[in-house]
C-alpha cells in the first residue's frame, strides 16, 4: 500500500482553466468524419441528426466537447472549401487525402454541415486553412464566406446556401505541420507565408484568432525570429505531441506502461517550454500569444507505419487502435499538466473524436461505445471554466521516470471544489491523506478503474471499464482519506 499526502493550495491560483483546454479534433482520416460522425441525410439505416449519427452526437454532448477542429490536419492542405458547398448532388468528388491515405472523398460533409454539428454539440468550431497546396485568396475567401456581415457576393451566397446569419468562427489555423504534409517547408519560408496569409486575413475579419504551425524547439525559434516584428499576427502557435514509446496497445509489458505514462507527463514540459520562447521573443509587447496543442494524444504502433515497434502495425492501416485504461490514464496526466500550463495554454485538442487515434468514441455499424478516455474526460468536466490550483505533494513514493506514483490536479468554480487524484502505478494501491482549503461538505466521489490497466470497451462489453461511486472518509477539519486502487483515476466534488 502506497502512503500519500496532497494538499490542495487556495492561496495561489494558476489561471482559469479555458474550456479550450477541452477541445477535440475531427479530421477527414479513416472512419472519423465519414461513417463516424456522417452517415449522410439519405441511405442511411443509422438515426441521425441532419446527418450526424444519432447516438454519437448524443454521447458527445454528454462530454462534453467545447471546441473541435475541422478538417485536418494533413488533410486540411488538401482540402478546398468550394468544394463542400452548394446541393449535395453538384458537390465535387475529390481525392481525399491524409497520413498518405488516400479515399474517394464525396465532400457531402462541409462547412454548412460542420457547423451545424458545432451547433448541435455547443463546440466553437476551428477551422484549419489550406495553405499546402491553396492560396491566400481562397483561405481570406472562406473567412469571408463564413464571417462576413457586409452583403457581398460570398456572404450572398452563404444565405442562399441555408445561412443568413454569418458563422462567426473565430479560430482559424494558417496550414497544418507545413513543416512536413503541409508542404515542407523550412521555418523561415514558412514564416514569411504565415505572414503574408495573416496580413490579408485580418484585412478580412480584425476578429479572427489566427493559429501559426509549429513545430519542435529550434522551428519555433526560427519562425518567431524570422516573424519578430509582427509578432502581433499571431494569436496561437500550434504545437503537436503524440506519444509513440508505450508499446503494444493492449499487450504492452509494466515497462511499457510507465513509458507511455511518463511521455503524457513529458507534455507539460513542452508546453512550457515553448511558452518560454514565446516570451524570450515578445519580450515587453503586451500582444498575448498563446501555445495551441491542437493535437494531441496516444498512437499506438498498430495504427502506424513508421516509429517504434511499427512492425505491428495492421494491413490496411485505418489509423484505429484499442483505448485501454491505460490510455485514459495518460490523458489524465496530460490533463493535469493543462491546467498548471492554463495560463499559457491556450488550447488543445485530443486526436481525434470518433474511431482514429485516440478516440473517447468508437463505432461498428450501427454499434457505439464509448472508451475509458471518454470516461476519463468526463471526470475532469467540474474543472472545465474553473480556477486551477496547485497541489503540494507532501509525501508520496516515486515511480520509474521520478514522477510520484499518485498526482491530482485541483480547481475551485464559486463555492465549489474538485479534485481529480491519479495513481499511477501499475500493480499497487494508494492511501492518500487529502488536505482541503475550508471545506465543510462532501458531495460526490467517482472512480475510473479495472482489474488491469489494459481493460477496453467493446461493442460486446460496452461497460466493461466505467466510472462508479467511491467512498471518501473525513479525517481530521478540512482533512480526507481516499483509497485508491491501482491504475486509477477518481473526482472528488466538494462544496
Amino acid at each position: 500500500m502506497i502512503e500519500t499526502t496532497l494538499s490542495v493550495q487556495s492561496d495561489s491560483p494558476i489561471g482559469t482553466i479555458s474550456p479550450r483546454l477541452y477541445g477535440h479534433f475531427a479530421e477527414h482520416l479513416g472512419r472519423c468524419c465519414y461513417d463516424g460522425l456522417w452517415v449522410g441525410k439519405s441511405n442511411s439505416e443509422i438515426p441521425h441528426y441532419d446527418g450526424f449519427r444519432a447516438d454519437v452526437v448524443d454521447a458527445l454532448k454528454k462530454l462534453p466537447v467545447p471546441m473541435l477542429r475541422w478538417p485536418g490536419g494533413c488533410y486540411a492542405d488538401h482540402y478546398h472549401w468550394r468544394d463542400g458547398i452548394g446541393p449535395q448532388e453538384k458537390r465535387s468528388i475529390r481525392l481525399g487525402m491524409s497520413c498518405g491515405l488516400q479515399v474517394e472523398d464525396e465532400n457531402s460533409l462541409g462547412t454548412h454541415e460542420f457547423i451545424n454539428l458545432c451547433q448541435m454539440l455547443g463546440a466553437e468550431p476551428y477551422l484549419a486553412g489550406n495553405v499546402g497546396s491553396g492560396s491566400v485568396q481562397e483561405l481570406c475567401d472562406w473567412v469571408e464566406y463564413c464571417n462576413s456581415t457586409v452583403q457581398t457576393t460570398l456572404a450572398r451566397e452563404r444565405a442562399a446556401n441555408g445561412s443568413p446569419q454569418p458563422f462567426s468562427v473565430r479560430l482559424w489555423g494558417v496550414g497544418n505541420e507545413n513543416w512536413g504534409c503541409g508542404g515542407n517547408y523550412d521555418a523561415e519560408t514558412y514564416a514569411k507565408e504565415y505572414r503574408r496569409y495573416a496580413t490579408m486575413l485580418r484585412h478580412v475579419d480584425p476578429s479572427a484568432e489566427l493559429v501559426a504551425c509549429g513545430q519542435e524547439d529550434e522551428w519555433n525559434i526560427q519562425f518567431l525570429e524570422t516573424n519578430r516584428r509582427h509578432l502581433d499576427l499571431m494569436d496561437h502557435l500550434s504545437i503537436h505531441r503524440y506519444w509513440i514509446q508505450g508499446g503494444p496497445e493492449i499487450e504492452f509489458s509494466e515497462t511499457q506502461y510507465y513509458t507511455l505514462l511518463h511521455e503524457a507527463h513529458a507534455t507539460e514540459d513542452f508546453v512550457r517550454r515553448t511558452a518560454d520562447f514565446i516570451h524570450q521573443h515578445l519580450g515587453s509587447q503586451r500582444h498575448r500569444i498563446g501555445v495551441a496543442l491542437d493535437e494531441w494524444g496516444v498512437w499506438h504502433p498498430e495504427a502506424r507505419t513508421w516509429g517504434p515497434d511499427n512492425e505491428n502495425h495492421r494491413t490496411p492501416i485505418t489509423y484505429e487502435q484499442a483505448g485501454t485504461l491505460r490510455d485514459a490514464l495518460a490523458a489524465a496526466i496530460a490533463l493535469e499538466g493543462f491546467h498548471r500550463q492554463c495560463h499559457v495554454l491556450t488550447m488543445a485538442n485530443l486526436a481525434q473524436i470518433v474511431n482514429v487515434l485516440h478516440a473517447p468514441v468508437m463505432t461498428d455499424g450501427a454499434a457505439m461505445w464509448v472508451t475509458p478516455t471518454y470516461h476519463a474526460l468526463q471526470l475532469h468536466t467540474p474543472h472545465i471554466g474553473a480556477t486551477a490550483l496547485p497541489v503540494e505533494i507532501v509525501h508520496s513514493a516515486t515511480l520509474p521516470g521520478q514522477t510520484s506514483a499518485v498526482t491530482a490536479t485541483a480547481s475551485m468554480q464559486a463555492d465549489k471544489l474538485a479534485v481529480t487524484l491519479i495513481n499511477r502505478h501499475f500493480d499497487q494501491p494508494a492511501s492518500v491523506q487529502l488536505t482541503t482549503p475550508t471545506v465543510t461538505d462532501l458531495e460526490n466521489a467517482v472512480l475510473l478503474t479495472a482489474e488491469q490497466s489494459n481493460a477496453v470497451n467493446s461493442s460486446n462489453h460496452p461497460n466493461h471499464v466505467s466510472p462508479a461511486k467511491m467512498a471518501v472518509h473525513a479525517d481530521g477539519t478540512g482533512c480526507w482519506r481516499v483509497e485508491l486502487p491501482p491504475h486509477a483515476i477518481a473526482t472528488i466534488q466538494f462544496r
